[in-house]
């Protein structure tokens, strides 16, 4: 593993597939990656990223597919930090001086980089198949086991960050807001997280120091874009 402040020697291309893979946000095929960027992850740069634990790759069928790992994530957020690569030209140096300019817009904002680059709630098509929005059925099944809706559920959590917060955009632990809604439902709840990162007063991170987490923290966290998010903060009206 590599330590926060280091980021290992890459070739542009390496470099290249972690950042489509992270503002992706998904697993991508070769197929995918050759249409989206003109490239593929293959033999040797396939294989350093995969040995450095960065990249997840699923060789079981074909096309492989291809997805960051926690540490891939961690790796992609720091490439800003290192030297581009001196074979890399102006195109590599040009994309580092974006990624340094994104990583301090969203440090400033306080959004990680997996909310930002976090995919909208639509079904994923299987590879070769065309992109569409999840069927009417699944819609259909998920409003029928909500408890609530979905602009009951925000209220519910807004109704627990004002209670639990000690000022306007105090951050609060996910567990304290799912202890006080123990009564909504797991998935309800979680989707109504998801949609309120979209909301102007609300940010919810992960927590930076993930080895001060407890097993209730962890319990507690709500997946968006590919990280664990254990916070919350909602500013005032």
């Amino acid at each position: 593993m590599t330590s926060p402040a280091d980021v290992p020697h890459l070739t542009p291309n390496q470099i290249n597939a972690l950042v489509v893979l992270m503002v992706e946000a998904r697993r991508l095929t070769n197929v995918e990656l050759k249409e989206l960027a003109g490239f593929t992850l293959t033999g040797r740069d396939n294989a350093k990223l995969v040995d450095l634990g960065l990249v997840d790759t699923d060789r079981t069928h074909r096309p492989f597919a291809h997805e960051l790992t926690e540490e891939g994530w961690r790796v992609a957020r720091q490439l800003h930090t290192s030297a581009p690569p001196k074979q890399g030209g102006s195109t590599t140096r040009s994309l580092f001086v974006v990624l340094s300019n994104l990583h301090r817009s969203l440090d400033r904002l306080r959004v990680s980089h997996g909310d930002f680059f976090k995919q909208t709630e639509t079904t994923a098509p299987a590879a070769g198949e065309p992109r569409h929005e999840a069927a009417a059925p699944r819609a259909t099944t998920a409003a029928a086991a909500a408890p609530v809706s979905a602009v009951e559920v925000e209220a519910l959590v807004r109704s627990a960050y004002r209670d639990l917060a000690t000022a306007p955009g105090a951050w609060v632990g996910l567990a304290d807001v799912r202890d006080r809604l123990a009564d909504t439902d797991r998935a309800a709840l979680d989707a109504a997280l998801r949609a309120m990162v979209g909301r102007e007063d609300v940010r919810i991170i992960p927590v930076a120091n993930s080895k001060s987490l407890t097993a209730r923290d962890r319990a507690a966290a709500v997946r968006i874009g590919n990280e664990d998010n254990h916070a919350l903060a909602i500013g005032p009206a």
